[in-house]
This record gives structure tokens, C-alpha cells and sequence, in this order.
């Protein structure tokens, strides 16, 4: 992006209320590093809804993605229920953060709108084809539009009835109707056969950047790799798109996932590890939430920043498996999250927040309770440091 155009896309940003920095050129990550070390700098609290809570003649749950809207102060939900309850559905409403202390009192929802396909239909229910498996939303401040990404799912050994459903990230209106589509690369579809991204696997992290937008699979791909086990990690992809011209695809980088952080008990037990949501700090830097659940343990989560910068562009690579022949992103652990509030819940869900009058920026992570009583809709806040401006 040429100087003057920077200038140009900041005013244009400015003049519309919201708060962007458009990213300088790329200094080296040793300089950045020394100079905005990102950091949680206090917990400001905790709220939760109620569990199965109805509103609107819908059931509030399975929050699998958040964003806000500085310009309205608006925040933006959007549940994975897939017509188990209603069909999917993002919910907007407004959360009380003090602007001094950064104090959390309460989250409301104000309304709630369901997503159209491409025919102006609702998505199908699970298990039929032209369904959808909501997992993440961003607010656009460019298009004003929300921009949402779901999983899809296929057939495997377990579930070998399930019908091929693509995942995709999609631009719908306010007004829950279809706008547009992100074309993704081939390794990022699905398939019925030992290739491509596993089930519950797929599309679970999105993030928009000055300059990007950047797609993060859970978990490996069948040519990348098994997935994590308390004896090794993991390597999944992270996909960008240059946002200007035409949403042109611009590079992949492996993302290394850490071993499971305790062993499923009994041994053999099931689990479940991968990266729920990716949230930009700048063009290069992101945040990760690495997420395991763990049979007999619990939840597991921790939050770490990772850094494009240097990282091999693998886009042309059939496998990832070997680890070898290309460099990851580097990344580097900002806090186990189960150190704030325990048990630790299915958290899924970051998003930049106002922020205060300290000049500190708030970070929002939230959960989603899967509809389980056993489980609950939480929502943590946190001060932070470490930008050059609040996203």
C-alpha cells in the first residue's frame, strides 16, 4: 500500500468514526518486539447469560463468535446452532464496560437476525444438505456489513451419513441477507474421501486486518498431519487475502499447535485440541486461542500472539506433515486463560473492545455452552497493552 494511499484509507476511516490504525511498512519483529510488547495488563470481570435464555422467540447459546462496532458501540454474536434450536443466527446487543475504571456490569442482547444463503433461503438443518455450522463473525467497518465463516461438514467413520457441506466465509447485511463470497483455496474444502480438513476441523478463526483477511483452520488437514496428542502438537494453516483489489488470495504460513496440556482420562479417552478464533492486532501481528477439551479433564485454553513475518508462504505445499522444508509463524504465549476463572469453559470467542480512559484497550473472550447445562455462556474482559491503537 503506497504512502499516499495509506493516507488516503485513514482519512476515509477516520472521517467515518472508526478507530483504524493502517499498518506502517513492516519493520523487523526484533524492533516491534522491543518497542509494543503485547500484554493482558488486568482482568476487569466476568458475566454470564442465563442458561437456554429466550429472546425474541429464540434460544441464546452456542455463542461461537463476537465483534464490535466502535462507531455504534454495538457487539455482534453469532450462534452454531445449526436448527437444533432456530436456524443460524447472529444476535447484535450491548455490553456495560465503564469508560474510566473499565468496570464489566452486564451484556443484553437488542436483536437478533437470521442469515440468508445466496437464494434468500434459510440455511437447511444439520445433517441435510445447504446447511451451515456458524463459528465465527467480524463486523466490516470498510462494507458495514458482518462477515461470518462456517465450518461445513462432511461424512466420516462415525457419522457416515453426513452430507458433503463446504465451508465458506460469507458477507451478509444487517439485515441477515447474502451479499457476497470469499473464494477459498482447495486445501481449505472438504471432501468425502482422506484428504482435505477433517471433520470438525474446518474454518474456525477469522480476522480482519488493515490489509487482510486472514482464515484460520482448527486443526490439521489429513496431509498435514495427526492432530495433537499429549505427546506431540500439531500444524494447521492460516490463509490471508489481501483485502484490496478484488479480495485477491495472498499467502498460507503453517501454525503450530502445542501438545495436549494433560492426558484424556481414561487412557484412550477422546479429545478435541485446535485454535477456536484469531483476532488481528496489526497487519502481521494476531492473536490465537488454542482450545482443547479433554475427556475426564475438562476444558484447556491459552492465549498467544503470532507473527506472519518471516513464516514460509506453504499456500503451494501439498503437505505439511514432515515439518520440513518451510518456517511456521513464530509465536509466543501471552496467558493460560484457566488462571482467571475455573473451571475453564468452551471459550471460542475474541474481540476487541472501547477503549478507556487509561489509554489501555479492552480484549472481550466468550464461550459457548454448546446448549449443555453442564457448561455456561461466559464472557471475560481484560485491559491490554501492547498496540499502536485499539483495533
Amino acid at each position: 500500500m503506497t504512502s499516499t494511499w495509506r493516507k488516503a484509507v485513514a482519512g476515509a476511516l477516520v472521517a467515518a468514526g472508526v478507530p483504524c490504525v493502517i499498518a506502517a511498512p513492516p519493520a523487523s519483529a526484533s524492533a516491534l518486539d522491543r518497542f509494543e510488547r503485547f500484554r493482558i495488563t488486568r482482568f476487569l470481570g466476568e458475566q454470564r447469560l442465563p442458561h437456554r435464555m429466550s429472546f425474541e422467540g429464540t434460544t441464546v447459546g452456542g455463542l461461537s463468535g463476537i465483534d464490535y462496532d466502535p462507531t455504534t458501540r454495538n457487539w455482534y454474536f453469532i450462534s452454531d446452532d445449526r436448527g437444533r434450536h432456530n436456524a443460524p443466527r447472529f444476535y447484535r446487543g450491548r455490553l456495560d464496560i465503564h469508560p474510566e475504571t473499565g468496570a464489566f456490569a452486564g451484556v443484553r442482547m437488542t436483536e437478533v437476525t437470521t442469515l440468508q444463503r445466496p437464494d434468500g433461503h434459510r440455511y437447511a438443518p444439520h445433517g441435510r444438505p445447504r446447511s451451515a455450522d456458524p463459528e465465527t463473525i467480524r463486523f466490516d467497518p470498510w462494507s458495514r456489513r458482518v462477515v461470518w465463516g462456517s465450518e461445513g461438514d462432511r461424512p466420516d467413520a462415525a457419522n457416515p451419513h453426513i452430507p458433503l457441506t463446504q465451508p465458506f466465509v460469507r458477507w451478509n447485511g444487517k439485515d441477515g441477507r447474502h451479499l457476497r463470497e470469499l473464494q477459498l483455496p482447495s486445501n481449505l474444502l472438504l471432501s468425502t474421501a482422506g484428504h482435505g480438513p477433517r471433520r470438525n476441523y474446518s474454518i474456525e478463526g477469522l480476522a480482519l486486518a488493515p490489509r487482510f483477511i486472514a482464515v484460520m483452520q482448527e486443526g490439521p488437514g489429513y496431509e498435514d498431519g495427526p492432530v495433537p496428542t499429549v505427546e506431540h502438537g500439531a500444524t494447521t494453516r492460516v490463509t490471508l487475502w489481501d483485502r484490496w483489489p478484488r479480495r485477491r488470495l495472498y499467502a498460507q504460513y503453517a501454525y503450530r499447535l502445542d501438545r495436549l496440556p494433560a492426558a484424556p482420562r481414561p487412557a484412550g479417552g477422546s479429545h478435541d485440541s485446535g485454535v477456536s478464533e484469531i483476532l488481528a492486532i496489526d497487519n502481521h501481528r494476531y492473536l490465537a486461542l488454542e482450545r482443547s477439551w479433554i475427556q475426564g479433564v475438562g476444558y484447556r485454553a491459552k492465549l498467544y500472539e503470532f507473527d506472519t513475518r518471516d513464516a514460509t508462504n506453504v499456500l503451494a505445499k501439498d503437505s505439511l506433515a514432515k515439518g520440513r522444508g518451510y518456517r511456521p509463524v513464530t509465536k509466543r504465549l501471552v496467558r493460560d486463560l484457566g488462571s482467571f476463572r475455573r473451571p475453564v469453559q468452551n471459550l471460542e470467542s475474541l474481540s476487541w473492545g472501547p477503549r478507556l480512559r487509561s489509554g489501555e484497550c479492552t480484549l472481550l473472550i466468550g464461550s459457548d455452552d454448546n446448549f449443555d447445562r453442564q457448561e455456561v455462556t461466559q464472557f471475560l474482559l481484560f485491559a491490554v497493552r501492547g498496540l499502536r491503537g485499539c483495533p
